[in-house]
């Protein structure tokens, strides 16, 4: 069974305030007309300490924005460059959040409590520095939605409305406004290093280095990786790894994020900040989740591509450091990686043992076959199989000599699995436009939730805490 988030004491720890003089700015939140507390997840802020504040606490923490002890004294709006569908843009940052506070939970990680919709900064350009009350609730169906499928994933901390009528262009208007906390493990993007390539901050990037591998530790590269002892080949060998687990984390979880620049890429591994994203209706590599990306550069079957090339400007960035082939070296290693967890993280959801690489492959091939030829979606097709169960013709024969694991979660024996297809998000967003019925939302939360408990821990994902060294 999953294990629950473990409770445990607030520790301030802000490491990131060492390199405020270059990274980021300091800004101030909006005043908003109102604040209305209408999300708050005590699940994960127990894990940081926080889950025993009050309404009004929490609204004056993460509504107005009052430093919390001992932790930053004002926000830090970071600063990034990014390429944005492969243009590259050197006039981004957080333009509507910022980095509100760093904390440690019971493990000793370090965590960041970042903003979206908090107003403008330095680097909002034409924009209002809002959120959407509809992007927020987006927000917290993916980030739970994901978290349940053992995805990596930033968790939706704070939702507070606030008292605004946005115009968007995308959506009818005016729509209600909030400003989101989120919660993960750092906030620095690969376009945080692209943006110091670009300034020649070669002492700085140094730095970045220092700062990621002591606050994100993973495992060392393999012994005959050249250039092992660099550290900045160290972190390309450790981004390489998580981005290939990432990936594949998607994949089995039928999700597209759509809009994987290089700005929306968590050296940490999380995945985070969804805008456009949708979960597949059917299998189907060319869905695409964004209605801006025409050319489908960021479709379904494209991901695991994309971030193997944000990987390689990532290369391209730490070459300020180091020379190419050690890098060259890391970026080789993606495609074995990614298999390997597309075959763990696969049994994994199906609810059998793995049974290695070349077994797994043909598995995962079999079940794709399946998928292609029923229709089914992926959420309908894990549950209606969950342990080789129902299987026929190739599927069956593929699954010969698979183990069960051995699932007693009620869950298994329901009618239909949980799903957050497009139809269901519109209507828990419709009962809160129409009639402010948060009930919905609170009950798919729920149902989710226990989904992933169901499901039990996901497979240990490459690089995202410390291991032993690869041999």
């Amino acid at each position: 069974m999953r294990a629950e988030p473990q409770a445990a004491s607030y520790r301030p720890d802000t490491p990131l305030a060492s390199l405020a003089d270059w990274i980021g700015d300091p800004v101030a939140a909006a005043d908003f007309p109102q604040t209305l507390l209408r999300f708050r997840n005590d699940r994960h802020a127990a894990t940081v300490g926080l889950a025993g504040l009050t309404d009004a606490e929490w609204v004056q923490h993460f509504g107005r924005f009052t430093p919390l002890e001992g932790n930053l004294p004002e926000p830090m709006a970071l600063r990034y460059h990014g390429h944005q569908f492969r243009v590259y843009n050197p006039e981004i940052g957080d333009g509507r959040g910022f980095l509100f506070a760093q904390l440690r939970d019971g493990e000793d990680r370090l965590l960041d409590l970042g903003t979206k919709g908090s107003g403008q900064t330095p680097w909002s350009r034409a924009g209002d520095g809002r959120l959407t009350l509809k992007g927020a609730v987006r927000e917290i169906l993916a980030t739970e939605m994901l978290e349940a499928l053992g995805v990596y994933t930033s968790k939706t901390f704070s939702v507070v409305e606030t008292g605004e009528a946005l115009t968007r262009g995308d959506e009818p208007s005016p729509t209600r406004s909030a400003v989101m906390t989120r919660l993960s493990h750092g906030h620095i993007r690969i376009g945080t290093f692209q943006r110091l390539l670009a300034l020649e901050e070669r002492d700085h990037m140094a730095q970045l280095v220092d700062y990621c591998l002591a606050q994100f530790p993973g495992p060392m590269p393999p012994r005959d990786a050249p250039g092992r002892d660099e550290p900045a080949v160290q972190l390309m060998h450790q981004l390489v790894e998580r981005m290939a687990d990432l990936a594949a984390s998607w994949m089995v979880a039928g999700f597209v994020h759509g809009v994987l620049n290089t700005d929306n890429m968590n050296i940490s591994g999380e995945s985070f900040d969804y805008g456009p994203w949708r979960f597949l209706p059917k299998w189907d590599p060319g869905f695409t989740a964004a209605y801006f990306d025409h050319q489908g550069l960021y479709a379904f079957g494209r991901q695991p591509e994309a971030l193997h090339w944000n990987c390689g400007q990532f290369a391209v960035a730490l070459r300020l450091l180091v020379d190419a082939p050690p890098l060259i070296a890391a970026m080789e290693r993606f495609g074995p990686l990614y298999m390997a967890a597309i075959g763990r993280r696969w049994c994994w959801r199906l609810g059998v043992a793995s049974r290695g690489a070349e077994a797994d492959g043909t598995l995962v091939a079999a079940c794709e076959a399946t998928l292609r030829e029923t229709g089914m979606s992926p959420d309908a097709f894990f549950f209606a199989h969950r342990g080789g169960r129902d299987a026929e013709g190739a599927l069956a024969d593929a699954l010969a000599g698979y183990e069960p694991v051995a699932d007693d979660h009620p869950y298994w024996q329901g009618e239909a699995p949980q799903s957050m297809l497009i139809d269901e998000v519109e209507a828990i967003w419709a009962a809160i436009a129409e009639n402010d019925d948060w009930r919905p939302l609170a009950d798919k939360v729920a149902a989710v939730r226990a989904m992933g408990a169901a499901h039990g821990a996901p497979p240990e994902p490459a690089g995202h805490s410390p291991q032993a060294e690869a041999t």
